[in-house]
This record gives C-alpha cells, sequence and structure tokens, in this order.
C-alpha cells in the first residue's frame, strides 16, 4: 500500500475561504501535474515552495480552478513521501471537480488516518504521537490541546523509550547470566534487579499519577444537573453556557428531556447534561424525561445537584442525596438571594461542607465558587505544573498498569531468589508492554484499530 499515490480532502467539507486537498505518495508530484498549468513545472519546483495556477480536465483542457500547489519532497513531508497539496477556493462544488480529476489519475482515495499511519510506518513518528494527533483535534481546552501538544513533540515517547531501555539492559544481563553462569558478573544480582524494577516502577507511578487528570482532560466529564422541577437547573446550565441554550419558564416540567451542551470549566472540559426534574407524575411524557434523568444520574462522571435554598430540603431531594453518597457530587444552593429556609445541618448529614455551594443563578452570584469546586474535586484546586507529562490515553494508561504489575512480579520473584531464567519472562512483559505504548510491539490489527480512528484527510 505504500507505494500507491494517496489523496484526500483535509479540511472540513462545507463552505469556507480556502479548501485543501492533500497527495502523497511517489508519483505525487507527477500525478498532480498533469492536471496543473503554471509558468513552472512541478517537476521542476523545488520543495517546501508554492506555485499558483490552474488545474485543467486533461480531456478538453478546460480550466477547472485557481489554485495554489505546495510542494513538499520526501523525506522531509509529513509522510516523509512526496507530498502536493491543493489549494482550492472553499466550498462542495470547487473541490469535488478536483478531487474528481485527480481520482481518475493513477490515485486512489486515502483511508481515514492514512497519511499520518504512513508517517508511522515510514518511521517519523511512533505509534504515541500518533495518538497525541487525535488528541490535538479533538481538544476541548487550551490545557487539552497543550497536553496533546506535548504527546505530539514525543514527550511521552522519550520517558518510554528510556525505561525500555533500562529494562534492555537489564534482560541483555540477565540472557549473559543465562549462558554464561559461570561468570560472576555484578549486574545478574538479586538485589540489581530489584532495583531497576524499582526503578521503572518509579517512573511509571509518577506518569500514572496525572493520569487521571490527563483522562479528564482529553474526554472531558459528563456532568448531569440534576434536582427537583423548577430548582433552576436549565438556569444553571445557561449560566455555564453562557448563553440561552435552555428554555426556562416558572412551570415545573418544562425540561422533559436530557438537553445536552459542551463548556469550559478552568480547563476542565464539561459536557453538561441538563435533566427533567426528578419527581413523581402522571404525564406520560415527563414521566419518560424522569427516567432518562435517572439514567444520566446512573451514568454521569460529575453530579450537580440543584437544591432551592428558598424551601425545607424535600423528601424526593433528600432520597436524591442519599442516591448519589460516594459519587462525585456538588450540591449547589441555588436562590439564596430569597430567604433561606433549607436545613443546612440536615443537609450537612448526605455533604460534606466543601462541596455544598451557595449561588443565585438570577442574580449571577456563586459561578466562580462552583467552577472552584469543581476544580478542586478533581484536580486538588489546580492542574500540575506545564512541564509534567500527562498521559491521557486509557490505552497508554492499561499498558502502563499491566508493565507495572509485570515489574513488581519480577521485584517480588527476585526478593525470594526465583531462577533468573524465570524472573526474566516477567522483565520482557513490562518491556513488551511498553512496547506496546511507542508501536514497538504492538501487532498490526491494533494498529489498524487506531488509525481508523482518524478522519479522512489525516
Amino acid at each position: 500500500m505504500l507505494s500507491d499515490t494517496i489523496a484526500a480532502i483535509a479540511t472540513a467539507v462545507g463552505e469556507g475561504g480556502i479548501a485543501v486537498i492533500r497527495v502523497s505518495g511517489p508519483e505525487a508530484v507527477t500525478e498532480v501535474e498533469a492536471l496543473f498549468r503554471s509558468k513552472t513545472p512541478l517537476s521542476k519546483a523545488p520543495s517546501h515552495t508554492v506555485h499558483y495556477g490552474h488545474i485543467i480536465d486533461p480531456h478538453n483542457q478546460e480550466k477547472v480552478e485557481e489554485v495554489l500547489v505546495t510542494v513538499m519532497r520526501a523525506p522531509r513531508s509529513f509522510t516523509t513521501e512526496d507530498v502536493v497539496e491543493i489549494s482550492t477556493h472553499g466550498g462542495v462544488v470547487a473541490v469535488k471537480r478536483v478531487m474528481d480529476l485527480l481520482l481518475l489519475q493513477n490515485i486512489r482515495l486515502a483511508e481515514p488516518g492514512e497519511f499520518t499511519k504512513r508517517a508511522f510506518l515510514n518511521g517519523r513518528i511512533d505509534l504515541s504521537q500518533a495518538e497525541g494527533v487525535i488528541d490535538l483535534i479533538r481538544s476541548k481546552s487550551d490545557k487539552a490541546f497543550s497536553v496533546a501538544l506535548k504527546q505530539v513533540d514525543g514527550q511521552l515517547s522519550q520517558n518510554i523509550r528510556r525505561l525500555r531501555n533500562v529494562l534492555v539492559e537489564t534482560l541483555a544481563h540477565i540472557e549473559v547470566n543465562i549462558d554464561y553462569p559461570e561468570h560472576d558478573v555484578e549486574s545478574f544480582t538479586s538485589e540489581l534487579i530489584k532495583d531497576k524494577s524499582s526503578q521503572v516502577m518509579a517512573e511509571i507511578d509518577r506518569l500514572l499519577h496525572t493520569a487521571e487528570q490527563g483522562k479528564i482532560l482529553r474526554e472531558g466529564l459528563t456532568t448531569a444537573i440534576v434536582g427537583r422541577p423548577n430548582v433552576g437547573k436549565s438556569s444553571l446550565l445557561n449560566t455555564l453556557a453562557q448563553g440561552e441554550r435552555a428554555i426556562v419558564t416558572d412551570i415545573p416540567g418544562t425540561t422533559r428531556d436530557v438537553i445536552e451542551e459542551y463548556v469550559t470549566v478552568n480547563n476542565i472540559p464539561l459536557k453538561l447534561l441538563d435533566t427533567a426534574g426528578i419527581r413523581e407524575t402522571m404525564d406520560v411524557v415527563e414521566r419518560i424525561g424522569v427516567e432518562r434523568s435517572r439514567t444520566a444520574v446512573s451514568e454521569a462522571d460529575l453530579l450537580l445537584v440543584v437544591i432551592n435554598a428558598n424551601e425545607p430540603l424535600h423528601e424526593d431531594e433528600m432520597a436524591l442525596l442519599e442516591q448519589i453518597r460516594g459519587r462525585q457530587a456538588i450540591v449547589i444552593m441555588n436562590k439564596m438571594d430569597l430567604p433561606a429556609q433549607v436545613d443546612r445541618d440536615l443537609l450537612l448529614r448526605y455533604v460534606p461542607e466543601e462541596l455544598i455551594v451557595p449561588m443565585s443563578v438570577k442574580e449571577h452570584e456563586g459561578a466562580a465558587r462552583l467552577e472552584q469546586a469543581i476544580s478542586n474535586l478533581f484536580f486538588s484546586g489546580k492542574l500540575e505544573s506545564a512541564d509534567m507529562t500527562y498521559v491521557s490515553n486509557v490505552r497508554h494508561i492499561a499498558l502502563l498498569k499491566k508493565a507495572r504489575q509485570s515489574l513488581v512480579d519480577a521485584y517480588e520473584a527476585a526478593d525470594q531468589f526465583v531462577p533468573i531464567d524465570m524472573i526474566q519472562i516477567d522483565v520482557r512483559l513490562a518491556w513488551e508492554h511498553l512496547g506496546e505504548i511507542v508501536g514497538d510491539t504492538a501487532h498490526d490489527a491494533l494498529i489498524d484499530q487506531i488509525f481508523s480512528q482518524f478522519c479522512l484527510g489525516k
């Protein structure tokens, strides 16, 4: 497949100022040159130069589109192959006409993620850097983007390769010890194996320390806003979204379905779910909405429980608070602009003081306190330092944990003076698990599955 020349639209389809079509492969320059007319033939164009001209239909020599063509010659390109990027006018018709002509040449349509896959297979990037590209595209906050950019730059890869080097040196010493047991080499002692295992485990622990935070930055938190009807759930959604996203009325039961909105709070991406008010009702439609609210409560990462501070705690609210014991939840005492009637001591039986946030959504008071409470709950008030390597990918986290467990097994085996050839199995397993992160020991099916998640043209 690497001998094919491929093409795909690299920009979002639709109206815009420009659109970009990317072509990569051994015949990229030759095949595009057959359609392109300009003062300088592309075959004579230096690398990393831009040329103005027209795309021509070779059958009738008709001008199809006015374009700018960028030439990037191997190996100084994203894929390390010859790459040509054609910038057309934005719009569906212009891009389609050019793309149709390209596919009539000796060019095929690229598969999803095939450009990045070629960059990986050609050794320009490793697997973790390729996955960082996905995270860059999907970033929902500045911090998530920064974390992904560090991964693309190879910060995680460098850490993983350093750990693998420690393990491969240990494996080499074990091999020599097995083959030449008569040699008294210091590196083969059980103490050294324990020392190397502890060293790598400590580094893995450091990476896993920020794993939960990294996962939140990457994927966001599914956050359900729950409570009885007419306590201000929809108003809270509108406040956090900074817009009129949900209908707000004085009529209980206005919200009858789950409304979704994405926001960023203190660099934490939240998928907000405004739910129907939880209460017993005979209304068939509202009852369906209430059931969906209960489902949202059970599946959410974070619960924002809104209560009316101007009323005593209702039995439905006490039942809800009982239900969320042990969950990541913040209770919002709304309508604090009115005289408070809620029994705070009763409320403290269900949730600790630091997870109770007084607010007046109507008067736009308390939003900053809520944002800080969310940050405190998940990030102890702040993110780690800017130079910290965040592990945000679920696959990476799972492999780090497997590698650590293999090293624990190796350490315990060395401590009990198990034969070295048995310890070797655990050390090699740890080395292989870490190799899967950067793609050195990843199997083809995993690689195909990862790149299938990319959009077409990336």
